[in-house]
């Protein structure tokens, strides 16, 4: 198909060209040769009477007008997917759709597990990738690879379309035989203790907060790659963590450890959902918003 002399074949060539800024990347994210993909450069350059990707020491990078495209392209094959891939009707009993999510294990363990229980049987086809996060998560969500990221407000990205889902708050997770530590936990004694943190590709919210607040209080003995680990690292120790409130329920069943209060106020935590906005009206992402908000609502009240 043409449109003002330009074949419209040619633009999910362009968009894999644009991200990846290499011509052996994209062809292998079009499962094409590399000398197909060549071809193609060459015909989008005559088009745009442009090199496009230059050649730059040992990288590859865009020229300005290549730059420029980048988010118009992009949009416009996703307005494309939204309008060519809309339905009048989602019927989740037939659906074989696959959704791709982005969350910390926190979120997994507190919602999404409750979603696939939910869903189970009701959209026994459906099928659901959860992906971790990282530092590409928001180009992915653009680029329509990723339907879903679940985040902290904080982490809310301007020109998404978004939603809140669920609040916690933050408790500390101790030993069960940690004498040293009574019913609460001052400032005082927080600080002076041994600490487990997490150490992701962003810096939690909580400890983003702590290190604003008290800078250098905290002493840090072990960090770990998620939420999860947490309670196991303080078994038998003296060192706390920091848990939300609602996971930190759930360690307390499964290990030998107790949540204690904190005597300092930390700020509430907010989970948003994110989704692209041209992808608003897509009837099985409404479903899938609809199933997660009737998920968060049965988390009930913060612990």
């Amino acid at each position: 198909m043409r449109y003002q002399r330009f074949d419209l074949n040619l633009l999910g060539a362009l968009r894999a060209l644009l991200t990846t800024r290499s011509v052996t990347r994209a062809a292998e994210s079009l499962h094409l040769s590399q000398s197909a993909m060549s071809g193609i450069l060459s015909r989008l350059r005559d088009y745009f009477d442009d090199p496009l990707i230059v050649q730059k020491g040992r990288r590859m990078e865009l020229t300005p007008l290549a730059e420029s495209m980048v988010g118009k392209v992009n949009d416009l094959l996703l307005m494309v997917d939204a309008t060519l891939g809309s339905t009048a009707e989602f019927d989740p009993a037939q659906s074989n759709r696959n959704f791709v999510l982005i969350a910390s294990d926190y979120a997994i363990r507190i919602l999404l597990t409750n979603l696939l229980r939910s869903i189970a049987q009701e959209a026994p086809h459906v099928t659901f990738e959860f992906r971790h996060v990282t530092g590409v998560a928001y180009q992915e969500l653009e680029s329509g690879e990723v339907d879903f990221i679940i985040s902290p407000d904080w982490h809310e990205t301007e020109g998404f379309a978004s939603c809140p889902l669920f609040e916690d708050n933050y408790l500390a997770v101790v030993d069960d035989a940690n004498a040293s530590i009574g019913e609460s936990i001052s400032l005082e004694a927080y600080g002076a203790s041994g600490h487990v943190v997490v150490d992701s590709r962003g810096v939690p919210m909580f400890d983003a907060w702590f290190e604003k607040e008290h800078p250098g209080l905290r002493r840090v003995h072990v960090r770990v790659p998620n939420f999860g680990l947490l309670p196991c690292m303080v078994v038998g120790t003296q060192y706390i963590a920091t848990m939300h409130a609602r996971l930190a329920a759930q360690a307390c069943e499964q290990f030998a450890v107790r949540a204690v209060p904190l005597e300092f106020q930390p700020p509430l935590f907010t989970a948003r959902l994110q989704w692209h906005k041209y992808r608003d009206r897509d009837p099985a992402l409404m479903w899938i918003r609809h199933k997660l908000l009737e998920a968060s609502d049965k988390l009930g009240p913060i612990v």
